[in-house]
């Protein structure tokens, strides 16, 4: 996809979209590495017009997150409904080590969104969101992969190491056949294993190998697909 780009007639979007409508029948899951829809609180009209007063279940959500965390440690800086979601809260706190996923409409992210936004309006297959990070580390860790190769896959010294040694596992166990040429891209180019970890998430989302929402999060509110802790491949 790297190499989709625009000219004279067509925009990248049109590339990617056409690329994409050729495996129509063969697409179930399309995984994006970034938000695709707006949070809650940008939705719709009827949002309230601050978080104190406000009774909607999202927003109730984070007021007891919130809570929960300033217990723990010496309060810090309020929730924004309108730039971040409840899923990046919980995997900032809730999950085995903190991952850092940024706001949905954070001045990093917003505009990815916006793109991802437009992009899905052409899609008829059902769309997830992955977080490669996070995936690239529940994956590693079911294989015995070095911590410090999974914290520091994408790191532009070290990572093309990290990258060889976590595709290696994923190759030695089965999990994954990749050609030659193709291992050799994706330890040269962090944004092809990215792209590959996404993709591996979906399959996975899709033989239900992910982690499901925990008990009283949102209906209404995004979550990200990463595989279940400690997962098995015995016959994956």
């Amino acid at each position: 996809m790297e190499k989709i780009k625009s000219d004279e007639v067509h925009s990248a979007d049109f590339k990617i979209q056409e690329v994409i409508r050729q495996y129509h029948n063969e697409i179930d899951l399309i995984a994006f590495d970034v938000p695709f829809n707006l949070p809650v609180c940008l939705q719709s009209d009827d949002c309230c017009t601050s978080i104190e007063d406000c009774k909607k279940p999202h927003v109730k959500w984070m007021w007891d997150y919130t809570r929960k965390l300033h217990k723990k440690k010496k309060p810090r800086k309020l929730f924004t409904p309108y730039t971040q979601r409840c899923v990046e809260m919980y995997v900032s706190s809730e999950l085995e080590e903190p991952f850092i996923l940024q706001h949905a409409m954070g001045a990093n992210t917003a505009p990815l969104l916006a793109r991802a936004m437009y992009l899905k309006r052409g899609l008829k297959a059902k769309c997830i969101e992955v977080f490669p990070k996070l995936s690239v580390w529940r994956l590693g860790r079911s294989l015995n992969v070095m911590k410090s190769h999974l914290r520091f896959h994408k790191h532009a010294i070290g990572g093309d190491e990290s990258r060889r040694e976590i595709l290696h596992a994923l190759s030695a166990h089965n999990v994954a056949f990749v050609y030659d040429q193709d291992v050799k891209l994706m330890i040269e180019n962090n944004h092809a294993f990215e792209a590959f970890i996404c993709a591996l998430t979906a399959f996975l989302s899709f033989k239900g190998g992910t982690e499901p929402r925990p008990d009283g999060f949102p209906s209404n509110e995004d979550w990200i697909e990463f595989p279940r802790l400690n997962a098995r491949w015995d016959g994956f």
